[in-house]
């Protein structure tokens, strides 16, 4: 009788449970003992008497906040007048910008440019900045240079900004912006600075989007608001945008004026609504600030008010149904682990734990997991590679010494007790190369791989702990670790050896090896670095395997004798302007010939070039060309500084900036004029040592003395007497300075009467015939 019964309930058990395991009865067993009374007694608790202190908590949490966020735009405004300030203070805004002439001078222009960019660039609140100097020329940066009317408004208006108040001083200024009106918020700041007596003005414009959207942040709700006025009450920038929206301001900015504190917060009732009101006071130069936050109480305190309606709200539904939804909601919170075992069984019913089967899948889960482990221990080195490349290209600098020995150790290095060498690898001779027909342009990465793992091969035989770093632009970087105290300047002379020689012989081409310093920490890793790859404008401007050890870097920086080209100069822009392409390609292989002879360091030849692109920029402007406009804004400096073959060099002289000028001036019309000049020029080079004149000139050129004389001046920028004085000057201080020839000798030589030749080349010079050869020789 009593199976009889265990069996009967055992049935009936099983009906109820619809076949499931032993966790859904817990689960519902539980839900019939907590669906009770005290949820609503918590429910109601919470509404009255908790909601109403998180109400405060959260109040004085938005409080704390607004100042914690005005902090931040403090300190951003903060470093606007420093990064101003220190911009304002550079010796390149001295007294001597008042005497010079911008247009002649243009690399000091260029440099100006490029600091007021830098400026702008360190100021991310500032819309533009401008620099005023009343020199010369009253003159305009922003950033490129230009002349203004001293009888403009504009330079009025500077004239009046620079009389009035102290040497650096926030004020609101007429907008420039076109199509817009209203005034902009600019910090000032005359220079030179700290003079009792500047002469320029610098100003930086605040962007109002960017400030607007700092001033959300201390409005953090979608219906509050948020502006900033000064002591008197005038609003400055606010981030109102309806009418509604100006009137709240107008209300809340009197109450707050009415206060009289530098830091206050309080609730502010006005339409029907409450507002949480803070202000607080931002010290600025020569100015005191008033930033205000406007929020409606009702944004903060509602999601206190549904949270503990919504308790309520379940608890009463709780207590009026548990007992009829109990059986329910025990099937509803078991279903989302019925599905997980339905998931894992397959779809077929378990009567066991179902914890068990969980377990079960859980360690093939565990399994699988191990093995995703292994195959990232496989990408293992793809990651050292990316954080070796974040480290020696300094964004690693915020990690401490202790990080990044962790990290390191984690990669699989050994940091105990060690010392980092760094080499660094260039390959040059790609002209050959894509002569030769082996490889073309645009090969280097796949050439720069196949000698990144010559070295790595070459390397690992040598030393256990290092890696190979690869550019992708025909230089290698290689980094090696060794115990402290351990000799390593033999091993790397015969390491640097064997990789000249296997890349020469594989490749076909030279290579450049700097021999860094060591090291113990890995801080300092990122800039020995640099530095090796620094050291590499000191090779010799030669297709040779070098060796460059910075431990001995100075016996390579002995002063070597530098000669540049003047007259292959003259010849290039003579043969640019005449349009003579084949005669100014031919002169530019010569300049790069004499500037390249005597074993001289690329960093001479790069500088010998640089002068050279100056100067074919300044003939060009000359002829009333724009470069910016010509070569379509594009940086040349930053492209020339790039190239390391001659051959390149010549190449990209041609084609980037005398092809694209002599086509310019064939377009023009007024070439036939610039050519005639550019033949008389021909003519002068060619007899200055006779006694020629403007007429016999002219008669040569087949044209009068008076359009001879006009056009002569419209094209060069001088008289003719000037040119060909300049022209006897350059000739006979080459003269004084390469021969032995007595004076009187180079007075003929360049058309002058010695008498003559004295007194005018004192007044050119400065000095005597004599004194200069004396000066030169010595220098």
């Amino acid at each position: 009788m009593l199976g009889t019964i265990k069996k009967r309930l055992s049935h009936w058990g099983s009906s109820f449970y619809g076949g499931k395991g032993t966790h859904y009865r817990k689960i519902l067993v539980l839900i019939l003992i907590i669906a009770s009374i005290p949820g609503l007694i918590t429910g109601a608790l919470i509404y009255w008497f908790v909601g109403g202190r998180i109400e405060n908590e959260l109040l004085q949490l938005h409080k704390n906040q607004i100042i914690k966020r005005a902090e931040n735009i403090d300190g951003q405004f903060a470093n606007m007048e420093l990064s101003m300030s220190h911009g304002a203070l550079d010796t390149k805004f001295d007294y001597s910008l008042k005497e010079v002439d911008f247009y002649r001078q243009f690399s000091l222009t260029r440099d100006i440019s490029k600091t007021i960019v830098l400026m702008q660039g360190a100021m991310p609140l500032a819309k533009r900045l401008d620099l005023y100097i009343d020199g010369l020329l009253p003159v305009h940066f922003n950033p490129e240079i230009s002349v203004i009317d001293k009888n403009s408004d504009e330079w009025k208006q500077v004239k009046r900004v620079g009389e009035n108040g102290p040497n650096v001083y926030w004020t609101t200024l007429p907008t420039l912006t076109k199509n817009q009106t209203g005034n902009d918020v600019a910090l000032v700041h005359k220079i030179p600075g700290g003079i009792s007596e500047p002469f320029g003005l610098m100003v930086a414009r605040l962007d109002r989007d960017n400030v607007v959207a700092l001033l959300k942040t201390v409005a953090p709700y979608d219906e509050g608001e948020a502006f900033m006025m000064q002591e008197d009450g005038d609003v400055l920038i606010s981030t109102e945008e309806s009418k509604q929206a100006s009137t709240l301001i107008d209300a809340v900015k009197k109450e707050v004026l009415s206060r009289n504190v530098d830091q206050t917060s309080f609730l502010f009732k006005w339409d029907k609504n409450t507002y949480s009101v803070s202000a607080g006071a931002l010290d600025r130069i020569g100015n005191k600030w008033i930033y205000v936050s406007i929020a409606p109480t009702s944004a903060i305190k509602k999601p206190i008010v549904f949270l503990s309606q919504a308790i309520v709200l379940v608890s009463c539904a709780g207590l009026l149904l548990a007992a009829v939804l109990s059986w329910l909601a025990s099937r509803r919170i078991y279903s989302p682990l019925n599905q997980l075992v339905g998931l894992l069984s397959g779809g077929n019913q378990t009567h066991g734990d179902e914890f068990e089967l969980i377990e079960k899948h859980w360690q093939h889960l565990n399994r699988e997991s191990l093995e995703l482990q292994t195959k990232l221990e496989q990408q293992l080195p793809q990651m050292k590679e990316g954080f070796l490349l974040q480290l020696i290209q300094g964004y690693l600098s915020a990690y401490s010494e202790a990080d990044l020995m962790d990290r390191m150790n984690h990669y699989g290095w050994n940091t105990d007790q060690r010392q980092y060498i760094v080499l660094y690898i260039q390959l040059v001779g790609m002209t050959e190369l894509d002569t030769g027909g082996r490889f073309s342009h645009g090969d280097e990465g796949l050439i720069t791989f196949a000698a990144a793992n010559m070295v790595e091969e070459l390397v690992n035989e040598r030393f256990e702990h290092c890696h190979v770093i690869n550019f992708h632009n025909l230089t290698v970087g290689l980094m090696i670790n060794i115990p402290e105290g351990q000799s390593f300047k033999n091993e790397l002379y015969q390491l640097s050896d064997i990789l000249m020689k296997t890349i020469n012989q594989i490749l076909k081409m030279q290579v450049t090896i700097t021999l860094g310093k060591a090291t113990s920490k890995i801080r300092e890793i990122p800039f020995l670095f640099e530095e090796a790859k620094l050291a590499m404008s000191y090779r010799n401007f030669s297709k040779e395997n070098q060796i460059i050890d910075l431990e001995a870097l100075s016996k390579l920086e002995e002063h070597q004798p530098f000669q540049y080209p003047f007259s292959l100069e003259r010849d290039i822009i003579q043969a640019m302007r005449m349009g003579q392409a084949d005669e100014a390609r031919q002169h530019v292989h010569a300049f790069m010939d004499a500037l390249a002879a005597d074993r001289v360091k690329e960093m001479d030849v790069q500088q010998g070039m640089m002068n050279l692109l100056g100067s074919l920029e300044h003939a060009i402007m000359q002829s009333g060309l724009n470069p910016n406009q010509l070569f379509k804004s594009v940086n040349l400096f930053e492209q020339l500084s790039m190239l390391r073959e001659p051959e390149q060099i010549e190449l990209w002289f041609m084609n980037k900036v005398i092809s694209p000028f002599i086509e310019a001036m064939e377009n023009r019309a007024d070439f036939q004029i610039k050519k005639m000049i550019e033949q008389a020029m021909l003519y002068i080079q060619a007899n200055y040592m006779n006694d020629i004149s403007l007429d016999s000139c002219a008669e040569h050129c087949g044209t009068n003395a008076f359009v001879m004389s006009r056009t002569f001046k419209q094209v060069s920028g001088k008289n003719f007497i000037d040119y060909l004085t300049d022209l006897r000057m350059e000739k006979a201080k080459e003269m004084l300075r390469n021969s032995e020839l007595k004076i009187n000798e180079v007075s003929e030589r360049v058309g002058y009467q010695h008498s003559y030749f004295n007194r005018i080349f004192k007044k050119y010079e400065g000095v005597t015939p004599s004194q200069y050869r004396d000066m030169s020789r010595k220098g």
